[in-house]
């Protein structure tokens, strides 16, 4: 559910939704998300500051504290 959300967020306002794409790797109660979007969309991902990528964090932490798990969003090159 997590990888679904973190994508469809990003495929919203990504100049490239067809370049977004998430994988994950779970470890116990540690949830890992990778995310990879086209170089034109890394810095409106991580936004100024880094504002919205921390709101984006920050609903994924929730989402998967519901699910009794912890989650980590990597952003890649």
């Amino acid at each position: 559910m997590e990888k679904e959300l973190i994508e469809f967020i990003v495929k919203s306002f990504a100049s490239d939704p067809s370049a977004v794409s998430v994988s994950e790797a779970e470890s116990g109660d540690l949830l890992v998300l990778r995310l990879n979007v086209g170089s034109e969309d890394v810095g409106r991902v991580i936004g100024k500051r880094g504002r919205i990528v921390k709101a984006i964090r920050t609903v994924l932490q929730v989402t998967a504290a519901k699910a009794g798990k912890r989650a980590v969003l990597e952003i890649l090159d």
